[in-house]
């Protein structure tokens, strides 16, 4: 199944969902940062969310970033989107193993910690960008992304992100959804909708069956007139070039390029998002002097 994003309505408008399926774009990251098992299931939690979140951008160059970082082995995690659901990301540390956690799972919370933020960056184009900043409730992703959306935005959200992976540690499934209470939600819809999430198998399990993003809403919002909305493909994909690290290399100054020149005669930068690397000559370094 391909990956993408679809957007849906309830209860007259007074709902609003987005769910995602990203298998494919878990399965690209993994094999790009050569992660652990471990690693992939928080960095692929994470892209979902931002792929998810992208659908709340309007123009056409806007991004989001997502960055958390804790106290615990992983380091931090960073990723990016714009708003057609493009995604990159990284983990600070690629391969992070620990025990599985009390309920037989990757321990998430355990690799990012508990002592530590979450922010998500709006760059709408505007003089500054929009951050929101949170402190870590869990560590476990969605539940921290749905008390960003509660403390940051006033929006009462409900988060779910999964990765599944089987015995071989190969990613099987992932994606998730963000349910969104809008002004004129009353109680009866709440209930409802908290009534039905509980009673659901988790999202991977779902997508591993063969569910589809649609099927997922239609069991949760499907008595409350869901009404299933555009539909967008999301991948991971890297926006680097050659350009841009010229810029970031002409960033440095004119002193630390003459030392690359002196010292190494060259210079080789490497994109944190998708490792592809770039070979500058001491020649190529000198004009970007001039």
């Amino acid at each position: 199944m391909e990956d993408y994003v679809i957007r849906a309505t309830a209860a007259e408008g007074t709902v609003r969902a987005i769910a995602a399926i990203t298998t494919n774009m878990v399965k690209d990251a993994m094999n790009i940062h050569g992660l652990s098992p471990l690693a992939s299931v928080a960095l692929g939690r994470t892209m979902t969310a931002a792929s998810l979140m992208s659908t709340f951008l309007k123009g056409s160059k806007d991004t989001l970033t997502i960055q958390i970082k804790g106290d615990g082995p992983l380091g931090g995690i960073v990723v990016v989107s714009d708003s057609s659901a493009n995604v990159r990301g990284y983990v600070h540390n690629p391969l992070i193993y620990l025990p599985l956690n009390e309920n037989g799972k990757y321990d998430v919370a355990g690799a990012i910690g508990s002592n530590g933020y979450l922010n998500v960056i709006r760059d709408l184009g505007l003089k500054e960008p929009y951050i929101g900043y949170v402190d870590l409730v869990t560590g476990e992703i969605a539940e921290d992304i749905a008390y960003y959306f509660a403390s940051s935005e006033q929006v009462p959200s409900v988060v779910a992100l999964g990765v599944l992976t089987n015995s071989e540690e190969f990613i099987l499934s992932s994606g998730g959804f963000i349910i969104q209470l809008m002004p004129g939600a009353d109680e009866n819809t709440i209930s409802l909708i908290e009534e039905k999430i509980s009673g659901i198998p988790s999202v991977t399990k779902l997508l591993s069956e063969g569910k589809t993003p649609e099927d997922i809403l239609e069991l949760i919002l499907g008595d409350m007139n869901l009404k299933i909305g555009e539909k967008a493909p999301c991948k991971y994909q890297c926006n680097c070039t050659r350009e841009r690290m010229e810029r970031n290399i002409m960033s440095l100054g004119k002193n630390e390029i003459m030392s690359m020149v002196e010292e190494q005669h060259g210079a080789e930068t490497q994109c944190y998002f998708c490792n592809s690397k770039y070979q500058f000559s001491e020649k190529e370094l000198l004009d970007l002097i001039e």
